[in-house]
C-alpha cells in the first residue's frame, strides 16, 4: 500500500496536502483499493462552503458508492474536472492526477495523522 510520507490522512481515509491556507484533498490507496474499478466520481461546484463533515464528493465504482466528507469547513477553490472523463484516476494514481478537490481553509490543521500512524490504522 502506498503512502507518501509528506501528506497528512484522516481516519475516513482521505489524504490532504497542505500548501499555506490551501489544501488539496482526495482519497488514500487503500481506500481506492477497497471501492475497486471507479467509474464515476461526483465533486462540488467551485465556490461552494463546506461544513466540517460534509459530503463533499461522491466516489462510485463497479462494487459500491462511497462518500467523502470535508475534514474541516473551508471554500473549494478548485476541482479535478478531469476525472468527469476519467475517474479510473483515482484507482492508477490517488496521490497524484486522481486528485479530488482544493479548498482554502482557515484552520488549525495539525490534529490530522501522519503516514505512520494512517499505515497503523489500515494494518
Amino acid at each position: 500500500m502506498n503512502v507518501p510520507n509528506d501528506l497528512r490522512y484522516t481516519e475516513e481515509h482521505e489524504w490532504l496536502s497542505v500548501d499555506g491556507s490551501t489544501v488539496r484533498l482526495g482519497i488514500t490507496d487503500f481506500a481506492q483499493d477497497q471501492l475497486g474499478d471507479i467509474v464515476y466520481v461526483d465533486l462540488p461546484e467551485v465556490g461552494a462552503e463546506l461544513g466540517k463533515d460534509d459530503i463533499f464528493a461522491e466516489v462510485e465504482s463497479t462494487k459500491s458508492v462511497g462518500e467523502v466528507y470535508a475534514p474541516f469547513d473551508g471554500v473549494v477553490t478548485a476541482t479535478n474536472d478531469v476525472l468527469a472523463d476519467t475517474p479510473e484516476l483515482v484507482n492508477s494514481d490517488p496521490y497524484g492526477a486522481g486528485w479530488l478537490i482544493e479548498m482554502t481553509v482557515d484552520a488549525d490543521l495539525e490534529g490530522f495523522l501522519d503516514a505512520d500512524a494512517y499505515r497503523a490504522l489500515t494494518e
